[in-house]
C-alpha cells in the first residue's frame, strides 16, 4: 500500500491555491493510500513568526484540513514539532548534505534575493524537509513543480544513507497533479498564488466573504481577449481562472471552453466567483465549529502519537546504524 507524507505551513492565510493545489488532493487520496498530513511550524520558523499568530495559524490550519474533508479516522493529522523525531533525523540529514547541494536550491534563491540577511534554517530547511519523507518511509509525496527539486534532493540523501549505512529508506516518488498543481496569483500569473503576498487581491483566501471573493475574481487580470479558451502560454491569466474553476467544479476545461464560448470574460468571472463561493462555503461552516473545539486538539494529540509510533521505529534504525549510543542503562 501507498504511503503518502505531506503538509502545509502555518503561516499566514491559507488559499484556494492551497486547497486546489493541497489539501484537495490529500481528501482524496486518504481513500486510496496511508496518509500523514502534517501542520510545518518548524517550516515555519524560516522566516520571522509572532509566537501568538504561529499557535493560533497551526491550529487554523489544521481545522482547515478537517473541515475540507480529511478523516482523523483513515489519515493521521499532526503538528510537526510535536514529533520530536522530525529534528533529530533533520540534523542527520543536515550532516549529510552537501553545502553546495543546498546552495543550489532554486527556492532558496527565490525566498534569499534581496534580502540583506537571512536565517541558517531557510537555507538548510530541505533536509528538514527531506527527514519530515523519510521518517514515514512515504512511497509517495504530493508536490508542486517547485518543490520537485527538494524531493530529489530527499531521493540523494535516502541513497546517500543507505549506501553508506545499509538499506534503511524508502526512495519516495513525487505525486504531481496535472491540472492545478499550481495555482497563479490573480494580479500576476507569472507568479505563484500565495499568502505571504502583500497584496490581498492576489489572492483568494479560504476564509474570504462571498462579496470579497466576487470582487477579487472581477478585478482579475486577463488578456486583451475576450475569448475564453485554455492556453497557459499565450493566455496565462485566463488559464488559471479556468483551472480554478475546472477545479472547484469538477467540469473539465474543454466542457467549460464550450460553455463560454462567444460569452466573453464578464460572463465567466460571474459565474466563476458563484462556483468558488459554493465551494468554500460549507467548508468555512465546519471550520467555524472546529477551530475552537477542544475536539480539534484532541484530534491532533491522537495524531501525534500515531506519527510518534512509526517516526520513532525509522529513528531508532537510523540511531543503530550510525553508532550513536542507545538511550538508557
Amino acid at each position: 500500500m501507498r504511503r503518502i507524507l505531506s503538509g502545509i505551513q502555518p503561516s499566514g492565510r491559507l488559499t484556494i491555491g492551497n486547497y486546489l493545489g493541497a489539501i484537495k488532493q490529500f481528501v482524496a487520496l486518504q481513500h486510496e493510500a496511508e496518509c500523514f498530513f502534517m501542520i510545518a511550524d518548524y517550516h515555519a520558523l524560516t522566516v520571522p513568526q509572532e509566537p501568538e499568530a504561529l499557535r493560533q495559524q497551526t491550529l487554523q490550519v489544521a481545522a482547515m484540513y478537517y473541515a475540507a474533508g480529511i478523516d482523523p479516522q483513515k489519515a493521521t493529522v499532526f503538528v510537526q514539532s510535536h514529533v520530536p523525531a522530525h529534528t533529530e533525523l533533520g540534523w542527520v540529514m543536515q550532516c549529510l548534505a552537501h553545502f553546495g547541494e543546498l546552495g543550489r536550491m532554486t527556492q532558496f534563491k527565490d525566498k534569499s534575493a534581496g534580502k540583506e540577511s537571512v536565517s541558517a534554517g531557510l537555507f538548510t530547511y530541505p533536509t528538514l524537509q527531506a527527514a519530515d519523507i523519510l521518517l514515514y518511509q512515504a512511497t509517495h509525496v504530493p508536490v508542486g513543480e517547485d518543490q520537485k527539486q527538494h524531493l530529489e534532493l530527499t531521493r540523494d540523501l535516502a541513497e546517500r544513507f543507505n549506501k553508506r549505512f545499509g538499506e534503511t529508506f524508502v526512495l519516495p516518488e513525487p505525486l504531481i497533479q496535472k491540472v492545478g498543481g499550481r495555482i497563479m496569483s490573480l494580479d500576476d500569473p507569472t507568479k505563484k498564488m500565495s499568502k505571504s503576498n502583500p497584496n490581498p487581491n492576489s489572492y483568494i483566501s479560504l476564509l474570504d466573504e462571498p462579496d470579497v471573493i466576487r470582487k477579487k475574481i472581477k478585478r482579475a487580470v486577463t488578456d486583451s481577449e475576450t475569448e475564453v479558451r485554455y492556453d497557459p502560454e499565450k493566455k496565462a491569466a485566463i488559464s488559471n481562472l479556468m483551472t480554478i474553476y475546472a477545479l472547484c467544479s469538477g467540469l473539465s476545461l474543454e466542457a467549460i471552453e464550450e460553455r463560454y464560448r462567444g460569452k466573453g470574460y464578464g460572463v465567466f468571472k460571474a459565474d466563476l466567483a458563484e462556483v468558488v463561493v459554493e465551494t468554500l462555503t460549507p467548508i468555512q461552516e465546519r471550520y467555524r465549529e472546529l477551530v475552537e473545539s477542544a475536539a480539534l486538539r484532541e484530534h491532533l494529540a491522537e495524531g501525534a502519537e500515531r506519527a510518534a509510533q512509526v517516526a520513532n521505529r525509522t529513528l531508532e534504525a537510523v540511531r543503530e546504524k550510525i553508532g550513536l549510543l542507545p538511550r538508557g542503562r
